[in-house]
This record gives C-alpha cells, structure tokens and sequence, in this order.
C-alpha cells in the first residue's frame, strides 16, 4: 500500500506564557481545530530539534527535522541559500548572509542602533536595486553580491575564511546598539569594513529616499552573518526511499531541498510572512503529491517572522491562518488516498519576550489516517505536549517516527 507523507512545518511557533494572552503561549491562545483534532487522534510529544552545543537557527533546526544530523553535515546557514539562488560555489568559497538592515542616523557606525532587521519589509524590486550599487561600488575580486528576496541576500567572499567567529544574526539584536556586536576578529575586518561603507552609500540612495518620503524605514546598511563553505547532503530519496518535495519562501529551506536532490517548488505570492498565500503553497504541496511524490516539507515562516518583531497578535493569527487555510484543506484532500501521515511542529520557539530562538524542546503531533486513537490532548501545544510524555531526544528521529513501516 502506498502511502503519503507531509510535515507541515510551522517556524518559530513554540513560545512561552504571554501576559497579554492571559499567560497563554500563542499555541495555547490560538483557536486552531483542525491542528487539536489530529492531535487529539494522533501521537504527541516533544523533540529536541536543536542538539546540545549547536545554535538554534532555522538552519540547524530544519536539517534535523528533516532527518538530517547537523553535527555532520552542516557547513553554514548562507551556503544553503546560495544553492537556493543557484551560486556555484568555489571549494574556497566562503558565502554569508547579507541582510538589508535599517540602522538609526548616529554619526559613528558602532553607536547605531538595531532598528529593523529586515530593512522595513523592503520589496525584492527594491532591494535588487540596492544590491545592484553595493556591488557597483564595494564588489571586487574578494568580494560578489548576489540579489536575494526582499532583504535576505548573499555575499561570497572568493578565497575566504570560516574562521572569523561569532558574526550575530540582526534579528537577535533588534533594538540594540550596535558597537558590543561588531565582530573585533582581525580576519573580520573587511567584512566590518564592508557593513560600514554600505551605509554611506545607501544612506542617500533614491530608493531609500523614496521609502523616507513614504513613511517607511531605509534599508540604508547591509549586515554579514551565517558564513559557511559549499553544502553536501545525501540525497532525500536514498536516505529514505522517498521522492521529496519542498515549499517555501525562504531561501533556506529552498537550499536544503536543493542540497538533498528533492524537488523545489516556486509559488506565485509566498512571501515569507503573514501575508504569504497559504492555501496556494498547501494546493502546490497537494499536487506533488498528486504528481507522484511521496513527501511534502510544507514550510510556513510566518510565525517566526512574528516572533521577531514581538508582533502577539499576528503570531496567533498566523497560527490560525496555517489552521483553517491549510490544514484544513490538507485534511479534505488527503482523504483521497488510503493511507497518510501528517508531521507538524515548530523547528525552534521563537518566543515573543525575547524576539530570537531558543534552543528548548518543540512539541510535534504525528498523525496517521489508519492508526486514529485517543491521545488524552485536547489542545496542542506546549504544555500538553510535554505532560503527553514522548521525548524524541535526537531531533532526525522525528522523521524516522514519520517514515516508520
């Protein structure tokens, strides 16, 4: 009998109590049917995503979830995404994320704040331009800008170094001074020197001036994070003997999908936020399935987006919008085939009070058309997840339990 996989991945997800949710977590707080139902009808538990001694990233997190052990084979989150924006990548490569930030107006870089990570929701026509002049003015032999979606871009450093240390994601210092965050290894100072010009050019760049005219924040720095060397994965469908498909629209997970030989999907208005076009990437996933596909990694970064920009209500939202938007339309069509398994969890909390990841256990539900019994969960999350007594303590279990005869 042939049977269909689907993880619906919801980033960030997981919290902690809310006080203004009545010290709820948005999981708790939000009204979400069809996620309690094959919770209460499926197995719940907890799952370590992110193992001991590695950073809870998006990236770490997901290639565990997908079944893949980052202790092995990670090499850096901007890689990934470069695979995604189909760089080739050298052996002496090094690429990095390259965000477009919005800094406060201080005269001395350092003594800039953190004011927004993703450059006020900058548009990808937009930041294209912006990218286009930073490799006008600062790309080089050593160093090539590549265009991205909306302010998450790339830099490959030719002939680079891993070994610069801590370069701090901006989502984890929203609202911060900057100068304690700049890194101060000397195998980093061009990198620095690079954030720094970047903002001297874009300050008065006509699009940012546009954006100041309409109220919105300028992406007026970039800023360098997630370096890595050139990705290898084993193939999704050797490791498993399912043929895989991904839907996204983050490059990071595009790049995961890419790197394991699975099947990458492009769906038209899949933003990365809570405006995304749910129900469209749950139809895409579908019809990979319908096409022939065994599995779906259905991924949604809304909640995540949230978490960062402390936004409360908008993470319940888009915990009900994955509810009634998805899930519900998974649950309809599914009923089509004999036989289905549905994996849905968070890759990391983000929790709201701190706006950045932490590295706790995330709760899953694993539901099973033909296994339905009683779980004793009535709501999923958290808590419930956690007193319904499974622990999956290494995170690529968690698709061993999926795939499991």
């Amino acid at each position: 009998m042939s049977t269909k996989y689907i993880t619906v991945l919801c980033d960030g997800m997981a919290d902690y109590p809310i006080e203004s949710l009545g010290g709820k977590t948005p999981m708790e707080a939000a009204v979400k049917p069809n996620m309690d139902y094959l919770a209460q009808h499926g197995r719940v538990g907890l799952v370590r995503t992110v193992a001991p001694g590695l950073s809870p990233g998006s990236d770490v997190a997901n290639l565990s979830v997908m079944g893949y052990d980052p202790k092995t084979c990670y090499t850096g989150r901007s890689p990934l995404e470069a695979v995604s924006m189909g760089i080739k990548l050298s052996d002496s490569d090094v690429a990095l994320r390259c965000n477009l930030v919005t800094l406060s107006e201080e005269a001395d870089y350092a003594q800039k704040t953190m004011v927004d990570y993703c450059g006020g929701d900058i548009h990808t026509e937009e930041a294209a331009l912006l990218i286009q002049t930073i490799q006008e003015r600062l790309g080089n032999e050593l160093f090539t800008f590549y265009s991205g979606i909306q302010y998450r871009h790339c830099l490959v450093w030719h002939k680079g170094t891993v070994e610069v240390g801590k370069l701090t994601p901006p989502h984890d210092i929203s609202g911060r001074v900057i100068g304690e965050h700049l890194n101060s290894n000397p195998l980093a100072a061009g990198l620095i020197k690079l954030m720094r010009k970047s903002y001297d050019i874009l300050k008065e760049h006509p699009v940012n001036l546009k954006r100041l005219a309409e109220g919105k924040n300028p992406a007026n720095s970039i800023w360098l994070w997630g370096q890595g060397t050139r990705p290898e994965l084993e193939s999704f469908e050797a490791k498993f003997g399912k043929k895989g498909s991904v839907i996204s629209a983050v490059d990071l997970l595009k790049g995961i999908g890419k790197c394991a030989g699975m099947n990458v999907c492009e769906v038209a208005g899949a933003t990365g936020y809570i405006d995304t076009c749910f129900e469209a990437k749950a139809r895409a996933g579908l019809a990979e399935l319908e096409n022939g596909q065994d599995f779906v990694y259905l991924h949604f970064e809304a909640p995540d987006e949230c978490g960062h920009r402390r936004e409360t209500e908008n993470k319940v939202k888009s915990i009900e919008l994955i509810d009634s938007l998805v899930l519900s339309l998974l649950r309809r069509e599914l009923a089509k085939y004999e036989h289905y398994r549905i994996l849905l969890l968070p890759d990391h909390p983000t929790p709201l009070s701190i706006a950045t990841h932490t590295s706790e256990p995330v709760p899953f539900l694993l539901y099973d058309n033909l296994a339905e019994a009683p779980s004793g969960v009535l709501n999923f999350n958290e808590a419930s997840a956690k007193a319904a007594g499974l622990f999956v303590e290494h995170g690529p279990d968690v698709s061993k339990l999926l795939f499991s005869e």
